[in-house]
């Protein structure tokens, strides 16, 4: 976990905070100058004052340096707030770029309710860092130097004193600092846990429903926000207890410079617009310090989320290194050459060698968990093989970019997700400029006009979440349709038939033969409706591939 207070690695990933970031800079050390200049001439308004005097420059320099320092101070709210912002918008993009980059198998290893999380709240925590404590940071650098430079020439001793007791209020803020970290972390750990059960919980509350224990996760949910709450009070009195350490220290400091200056006062050793003036900058060196130490604290959520945002999207993505070279023809011959792929607490696949070639339709397999899907998401790029290589047309598709690829490639998935969106949009996800004639082809060669001209308004009506209003197989006819009006010379089909009454199965087989004629096809099915018509048909058991029927010369198996 990184500790420290900015972390470099948001400059090099979030380049166009660092403008903002540099106004910040620039604008604390015009605070630190508007700082010296009103203690100075209030110094010499009271000193007047006292004679019975109105010292008219005085009084107008204090009035501008008042109302430039509220000046400033809301253009530093206005430029923390912006490069807060700018960096949860570009590590937003970050993480749903990883997320597409890395596909399924990724989300699913980093839990999906734990990235939610981290994208939404843990983001969203980093209001507080960039507006709160970072401003106050630059604060703690730039009004110290000022006043001492200011107090050097005014009275050497004072600064001597405050030269001397500065550093308390960092090293005693460090020191609790480590113990606010180390409690934040657990905090956030039990916050991306509460997060990823509950999402888990909420996607099968129909199943556990049904087995009669809802109720039992209402507990295990109620359980996991208590140690949360219970994370978070310790979390606070660490936090408060912080607070009153740095207000003695800074108290005390103050103290030891303000009672030598009195007694040298009444003993004639110093001019009164002098310690008036010391007394003045003396607790403005110390109150930006005091500040950071306790907005430190209220930051430290953002900051745990920042470090695992930064860590997360750092991770190995699957794309090509170096310079990409052009994707290649999605007609050419596919080879599997000795593709082994490995997970995390399994291997997926072993040793697999398969010559795929153009206009061929391959039925694929095999028990569940045997590595069908796995073998569908190496040609999406949703995985990297561990060892071997998967080629089209020589090309090995490590060095191409998967984007350039996928466009060559249709998929239908086995559970098609559908967006609360018009059916329309849905269907033209992948081509969102789509002609209303093309978008009406591609409904009528997926057998998907009939469920049309059924809904209230048409391509218009708004589908619920995740489909919400139509059955499985009328979702499945809606990634049929997405797949024609892709029109791609790979078809890459995941058990499309699954979980369909008979009556449904037969429309969607009868779309799935027009999808495939003329095109090379992958298959993944169970059903012997699909195998009839497969050039050929392999297995997949515990990740190695044989050969069911004949195959033609010249392919391997």
């Amino acid at each position: 976990m990184n500790r420290r207070p900015f972390d470099p690695r948001l400059l090099r990933r979030v380049p166009a905070a660092g403008r903002d970031l540099a106004v910040l800079a620039l604008l604390g050390g015009v605070t630190a100058l508007l700082v010296v200049a009103q203690a100075t001439a209030l110094a010499a308004l009271l000193a007047t004052a006292v004679d019975g005097r109105l010292d008219r420059p005085a009084l107008a320099g204090f009035l501008v340096a008042v109302a430039a320092r509220s000046a400033v101070t809301w253009a530093q709210g206005t430029v923390a707030a912006r490069a807060a912002a700018t960096v949860k918008a570009a590590l937003r993009v970050e993480l749903l770029a990883a997320v597409g980059a890395h596909g399924p198998t990724w989300v699913a290893g980093q839990r999906a309710g734990q990235l939610a999380t981290l994208t939404g709240r843990g983001l969203d925590a980093l209001d507080a860092y960039f507006t709160g404590y970072l401003p106050q940071l630059v604060l703690s650098v730039t009004v110290p130097l000022a006043v001492l430079a200011r107090i050097v020439f005014a009275d050497w001793s004072s600064a001597l004193i405050i030269a001397l007791t500065l550093p308390l209020i960092p090293v005693f803020g460090a020191l609790l600092g480590w113990q606010a970290q180390a409690a934040t972390e657990r905090q956030w750990r039990r916050l991306s846990l509460l997060g990823g059960h509950f999402l888990d919980m909420v996607a099968g509350l129909p199943t556990l429903r049904a087995f009669g224990r809802a109720r039992g996760q209402v507990e295990v949910v109620r359980r996991m926000a208590d140690g949360h709450r219970q994370a978070t009070m310790k979390t606070l009195r660490i936090a408060f207890l912080s607070a009153l350490v740095l207000e003695l220290i800074a108290t005390l400091s103050v103290a030891l410079v303000a009672v030598p200056v009195g007694i040298r006062l009444l003993g004639g050793g110093i001019t009164l617009s002098t310690a008036l003036l010391v007394l003045l900058l003396t607790p403005e060196a110390y109150l930006p310090l005091r500040a950071a130490g306790s907005r430190f604290h209220a930051s430290m959520e953002g900051l745990t989320a920042l470090d695992e945002a930064l860590t997360v999207t750092a991770g190995p993505v699957a794309a090509p290194t170096g310079r990409p070279v052009p994707a290649p023809d999605g007609r050419g011959e596919i080879r599997f050459e000795a593709v082994t792929v490995e997970y995390d607490r399994t291997t997926a696949l072993r040793d697999v060698t398969l010559t795929i070639r153009p206009g061929e339709r391959i039925a694929v397999i095999g028990p569940s968990g045997a590595g069908k899907s796995t073998l569908l998401n190496l040609l999406l790029g949703f995985v990297t093989p561990t060892s071997g290589r998967v080629t089209v047309d020589g090309v090995d598709l490590a060095t191409v970019d998967p984007d350039d690829w996928r466009r060559q490639v249709a998929w239908v998935p086995q559970r098609a997700h559908l967006f609360a969106a018009p059916l329309a949009d849905n269907i033209t996800l992948g081509a969102p400029d789509t002609p209303a004639s093309a978008l009406a082809g591609a409904v009528r060669d997926a057998a998907l006009d009939e469920v049309v001209a059924a809904l209230p308004d048409g391509l218009a009506t708004v589908l619920g979440e995740r489909g919400h209003g139509l059955s499985s197989g009328q979702r499945q006819r809606v990634a049929l349709a997405r797949a024609f009006l892709r029109d791609a010379p790979l078809v890459l089909l995941d058990e499309p038939t699954a979980r369909l009454d008979t009556a449904s199965e037969a429309v969607v087989l009868d779309a799935t033969r027009r999808l495939v004629a003329g095109r090379t096809a992958l298959l993944v099915a169970h059903r012997p409706a699909l195998l009839a018509d497969a050039d050929r048909i392999i297995r997949v058991a515990d990740g190695r591939v044989t050969e069911l029927s004949p195959a033609p010369s010249g392919v391997q198996a």
